[in-house]
C-alpha cells in the first residue's frame, strides 16, 4: 500500500469507468464515431430560467460569500414548496431538509454522520458502484440484497435472516432504480418502511430519477409512508430532473435526527454549494411539471427507438417503465466485462457492462438513453453486427 493511502481508500473498488475509457480511446485511435452510452449524464440543456438566476446572480456581491444556514433557507423553501406541490408533504426546511452538494456526495456524508465502523449495510446488488466507495470510506461491513429480474428488481425484505435485519444500521433503496430501471410500488415502499422501523434500521432512498416517468406511471416518495419520518431519509437532485449535473447541487428529505447529523458533520467539511448555484435551482424547482414531462417525452421516444431495435435484433428486453437507462440481458453466453471492452473498441458503442455494479449484474448491459433516437437505433445495429461476427 502508498505510504500515503489510507485503508479507506484502499478498501475502495476501481471505478469501471476508467477501464471503459480506455477502450473509448481505443475506437477512436482506430478512427471509430464514438456513441457513449455508457455514463448516465444527460445531453439535454438545462432549463433557461436556471441559467439566467445563475447568470444574474454572478453579479451580485451578495452572493460572493462562504453560504451559512441564512444563505441556503431559501433554496430549501423551494424544496419544501415543491414537496407540497408534488407529493402534498408538509416537511420543515428548517429541521428536515437540508442542501447538498449533489446527492452522491449527500450519501457518503450521511453514512459517516449516522454509522460507526463496523456496523451493518443492507446494499442492492446490483448497484450504483459510487456507493461500495461511501461503504468504504465509512469503514462499513455489507450484506448485499439480490435484486433479481424475476422479482421485477425489488428486494424480497422478508429473506433478509432476522440477526442480519436485527444487526443492520441502513438500507439503501433507489427507485426508479440505477441501473436496472426497476420500478417501485406505494405498498412496496410501505412495506419497507415497516421493516426498517421494526428493525430500527435507516432507510436512505437514493431518488435523483423522480421525474424521469413513462406514460401515467409515477416514482413514489418513501416518505409518503406512513411513519416514514421516524426511519427515512431521501436524497434528491437537480443533475437528472433538469439536466444540470454538473451544478452539483441536491437535497436531502426527512427523519430530523438524520438530518441534523448531517448537517453538524458537513459543517466541518464544506460551506454549502455556491448560492448562485442555488438560485439556478430555486428557478429550476418552481418551473411547472410540464417542462420535466416534456423531457420525460424524450427520453421516452429514446427509449422505444433502442428497444425496437434490440428486439428485433434478438435481445430480450423489459421495456422500463422510468429513469434514463435501458437494462437487458445479453443474448450471447459471454462476460459483460469482455463483451462492453471489445464492443467499444471494434464498433465505438459504449456501454456499461452489468458486472460493474455488482455480481448479479453479470450477463447484463446498461444502456444509458443520452443520445437522439435515430442515434440509438445506429448504435443497436451495429451492436447486433458486432454479435452477429463474434458470437
Amino acid at each position: 500500500m502508498n505510504r500515503f493511502t489510507s485503508r479507506r481508500v484502499s478498501r475502495m473498488p476501481e471505478s469501471v469507468f476508467l477501464q471503459m475509457d480506455t477502450a473509448k480511446k481505443a475506437a477512436r485511435a482506430k478512427g471509430l464515431d464514438l456513441i457513449d452510452l455508457s455514463i448516465g449524464a444527460s445531453d439535454l440543456p438545462p432549463p433557461r430560467v436556471a441559467l439566467q438566476a445563475l447568470a444574474d446572480a454572478v453579479w451580485d456581491p451578495g452572493t460572493y460569500g462562504y453560504c451559512l444556514r441564512s444563505g441556503f433557507t431559501p433554496f430549501l423553501e423551494a424544496a419544501a414548496d415543491w414537496h407540497h406541490r408534488r407529493q402534498g408533504l408538509n416537511l420543515d426546511p428548517h429541521t428536515e431538509l437540508l442542501p447538498l452538494i449533489g446527492s452522491q456526495e449527500g450519501f457518503s456524508n450521511l453514512l459517516l454522520a449516522t454509522t460507526n465502523p463496523g456496523d451493518l449495510i443492507l446494499l442492492p446488488d446490483p448497484g450504483y458502484p459510487s456507493y461500495l466507495g461511501a461503504v468504504a470510506i465509512a469503514e462499513l461491513e455489507t450484506h448485499l440484497v439480490p435484486l433479481l429480474e424475476e422479482q421485477g428488481f425489488l428486494p424480497d425484505l422478508q429473506s433478509i435472516p432476522a440477526e442480519v435485519a436485527d444487526r443492520a444500521r441502513v438500507l439503501v433503496l433507489s427507485y426508479p432504480n440505477n441501473p436496472t430501471s426497476g420500478v417501485a410500488t406505494p405498498e412496496f415502499m410501505q412495506e419497507a418502511v415497516d421493516f426498517c422501523r421494526r428493525h430500527n434500521i435507516l432507510l436512505i432512498h437514493d431518488f435523483p430519477y423522480v421525474d424521469m416517468v413513462f406514460g401515467d406511471y409515477e416514482a413514489p416518495s418513501v416518505l409518503t409512508s406512513h411513519g416514514a419520518l421516524d426511519c427515512a431519509v431521501e436524497l434528491y437532485s437537480i443533475s437528472k430532473s433538469f439536466h444540470m449535473g454538473g451544478f452539483r447541487l441536491g437535497w436531502a428529505a426527512g427523519n430530523r435526527e438524520a438530518i441534523a447529523a448531517l448537517e453538524k458533520l458537513k459543517s466541518a467539511v464544506d460551506f454549502n454549494q455556491y448560492v448562485g448555484i442555488q438560485r439556478a435551482g430555486i428557478a429550476a424547482l418552481g418551473l411547472p411539471r410540464e417542462h420535466t414531462r416534456q423531457d420525460a417525452l424524450r427520453l421516452m421516444e429514446r427509449r422505444d427507438a433502442l428497444c425496437e431495435v434490440l428486439t428485433e435484433t434478438g435481445w430480450t428486453v423489459q421495456v422500463p417503465k422510468a429513469s434514463m437507462y435501458v437494462w437487458a440481458r445479453i443474448p450471447a453466453a459471454v462476460s459483460s466485462f469482455d463483451f462492453a471492452l471489445n464492443l467499444a473498441r471494434e464498433t465505438g458503442v459504449a456501454v456499461n457492462p452489468g458486472l460493474a455494479f455488482g455480481e448479479r449484474g453479470e450477463g447484463f448491459v446498461r444502456f444509458a438513453l443520452v443520445r437522439e433516437p435515430e442515434v440509438l437505433r445506429e448504435a443497436a445495429q451495429k451492436i447486433a453486427a458486432y454479435l452477429k461476427q463474434t458470437v
